[in-house]
């Protein structure tokens, strides 16, 4: 038995690179952190554990049932992008006129399941992505291969969002204040453009 009737390389290559450019691990750094200022550095650890985690649940949901539950919800790709961009777009807002100031459990817990752990991670981008991939296996080791690189660029966010909490000692309150204020930019133009595809696409149809 070779290595690629186990694990196929290409698909493992292919599904890692392409949730790695959409998922952006290097790049939620600042919105981690914009979005947990004010946590100590053992809640962020904790959030940055349970955002990946509600991430890789959702993602790999959709891996195994998510053609089913789209075509029983009768849900479109486009609604995924509008509801998304939505929900993103309400916590810029948020961020970007810091009206957050709801008790620190609350917080913690909504930070972590939305819009951390969808839909920033777990976004229709690398929803759509995953379905495909699946769409598109026809052998145990491409399915195999799908598993282990959706695994993997989890495991890539942990690292990512684990020891950004390094980066508040050498940046302080300050600077956190100011990354607050970019990620709340960030998300809002990442909102606009998700709720633009989406009505681009609906027209398109």
């Amino acid at each position: 038995m070779s290595l690629q009737d186990v694990l196929d390389p290409t698909t493992f290559g292919e599904v890692f690179l392409t949730l790695f450019v959409i998922m952006d691990p290097l790049g939620s750094i600042p919105l981690f952190l914009g979005l947990t200022a004010g946590r100590t550095t053992r809640t962020r650890k904790r959030l940055a554990g349970q955002a990946v985690l509600v991430s890789l649940f959702v993602i790999g949901i959709f891996a195994l049932v998510g053609q089913q539950i789209l075509a029983f919800l009768k849900i479109g790709v486009p609604a995924l992008q509008g509801a998304g961009g939505l929900l993103l777009l309400i916590v810029a807002l948020e961020l970007l006129t810091d009206r957050g100031e709801d008790p620190a459990e609350v917080r913690d817990v909504n930070v972590a399941l939305v819009p951390l752990g969808t839909p920033l991670l777990a976004g229709p981008g690398a929803i759509v992505a995953t379905i495909v991939f699946v769409q598109q296996a026809d052998e145990a080791g491409e399915f195999v291969a799908i598993a282990a690189g959706i695994v993997a660029i989890h495991l890539a966010v942990y690292l990512a969002l684990r020891f950004s909490a390094g980066i508040t000692k050498v940046i302080g309150e300050a600077g956190i204040v100011l990354l607050t204020r970019i990620a709340g930019l960030l998300l809002s133009a990442i909102a606009v453009q998700l709720i633009a595809d989406s009505v681009r696409a609906f027209v398109a149809e």
